[in-house]
Parts: C-alpha cells; sequence; structure tokens
C-alpha cells in the first residue's frame, strides 16, 4: 500500500533541547497508524513538527508525494491534515454550535456531515447549544475530534485522545475512531496500549527522539518481549 504522509530523517530541537533525533515513518492510505513509546519520547513532537508549529531541521516531511516541510500551519491543514492536539484545542467561551462552525471554511456545517457527528457522538447534538467549558472532559475529546471531521479530511492526527477518560467512554471513542477510520486515515498517538492495539493496523515505536521500531499492530501485539522492552507493558 502507497504511503500517504511519509517523515524522513526528522530532527526537531526545542530551544537548546534536541528532542527527535532520527524519525522516519509512512503513514498508509488507509486504516489507523499508531505511534507508541514512553511520556517524553517525542511523539507529540512529531505531530506537532508535521504540522509546522515546529520545524524539523533536517528532515522531511512528504504529503501525497509532495514535500510539506516548512509550510505554515495554516496551509498544512488546508491540504486536509487535520489535528487533534493532547490539549484538544476547543474554545471554552463558545458554544459547541459555534466550535464547530469555525471549522469549517465556509462557516456553515454541511448536513450530512453533521448528521454523521450527531450519530458518532449524541452529546455533540445534546448539548449543541451550550458553552464548551461545561461539557465534560469524554464530550469536549468527542468535540475536538468532531471538529477535525466536520469537513472532508484526508488524514486526522490524534494525539492522546483517551487521557483522562473514563473506561466506558474510551470504549464509545474507540468504536467511533474505527468509524472514521474507515473511510479517513488517522495517525494515533496514544498511551493506551489497549485501545491502540484494538484499532492500529500499524505501529511505530518512539524511544529517546528516534524510531525503533516498526511494523503492523498485529506482529507487534503478539510480541510480549517486544512491547516489554519497549514499553515497560508486563503479561
Amino acid at each position: 500500500m502507497s504511503a500517504l504522509l511519509t517523515v524522513q530523517n526528522m530532527k526537531t530541537d526545542i530551544g537548546q533541547y534536541k528532542v527527535l533525533h532520527d524519525v522516519s515513518f509512512a503513514v498508509p492510505e488507509e486504516g489507523v497508524f499508531v505511534l507508541l513509546g514512553r511520556n517524553g519520547a517525542g511523539k507529540t513532537t512529531t505531530l506537532r513538527s508535521i504540522m509546522g508549529l515546529w520545524q524539523p531541521s533536517p528532515g522531511s516531511v512528504l504529503f501525497r508525494g509532495t514535500d510539506i516541510t516548512g509550510l505554515h500551519t495554516a496551509d498544512i491543514a488546508r491540504l486536509g491534515i487535520a489535528y487533534v492536539p493532547e490539549d484538544m484545542g476547543i474554545f471554552g467561551g463558545l458554544t459547541v454550535a459555534e466550535n464547530l462552525v469555525l471549522a469549517t471554511a465556509t462557516g456553515v456545517p454541511d448536513d450530512t456531515r453533521l448528521g454523521r457527528i450527531f450519530e458518532l457522538f449524541p452529546a455533540i447534538e445534546k448539548f449543541w447549544s451550550r458553552p464548551a467549558r461545561a461539557l465534560s472532559g469524554g464530550q469536549k475529546q468527542m468535540l475536538a475530534v468532531a471538529r477535525a471531521i466536520i469537513e472532508p479530511r484526508a488524514l486526522i492526527l490524534i494525539d492522546e485522545p483517551t487521557k483522562g477518560l473514563a473506561p466506558a467512554i474510551i470504549d464509545a471513542m474507540a468504536d467511533a475512531f474505527a468509524e472514521v477510520a474507515a473511510t479517513t486515515p488517522i495517525l494515533l498517538v496514544e498511551q493506551n496500549f489497549h485501545f491502540a492495539r484494538r484499532l492500529g493496523r500499524n505501529v511505530a515505536v518512539i524511544e529517546d527522539g528516534q524510531v525503533v521500531h516498526q511494523g503492523t499492530m498485529a506482529d507487534f501485539t503478539a510480541d510480549r518481549d517486544l512491547q516489554e522492552r519497549l514499553l515497560s507493558l508486563s503479561a
């Protein structure tokens, strides 16, 4: 399967800190690609570098074969790459409806896509007129993802979507992500391995700012020794 997004030899410094040393991987055109690693390994920095929020040097990011390294974040978003950051990126002082309107190019959400969002996340419709700050943590995460899919996207980057969520909400989120991934590929950063392996088709593991493993999620899930060595996961 050809690659939709290719990261090549990415190195990113943040101030005096060398965070990414050598990150390379390819995201296929279908399914969920999971980026795993311990806390501080460089996963969030990788997503932010892809989105142009931090500039890799050297290294490159190719999207559909075109080098997008150095583009402004807004220009990258216009290419069809959506980003759901770890802090969700929603506007607490605005209503749920206003948050979704702001995520559209025209200011008018498509009724068909809005209906799909209501099916995936019923809380979005239920709390349509409520300020986003009044939502629960799980509901805010649903809103953040809804903003990413309110218009057609070519790829969605999602950072730690299950962090701090209750198990029931995580299960519902997994079902929703699986449905989204049926039509739109996802690059997922996640600490919850059970969630990640339920969704992921392919996986890369980052350790100390470099990719130390790549392969299928099926093979990685079957290798307990590898999980223990790279993620400190015990059987």
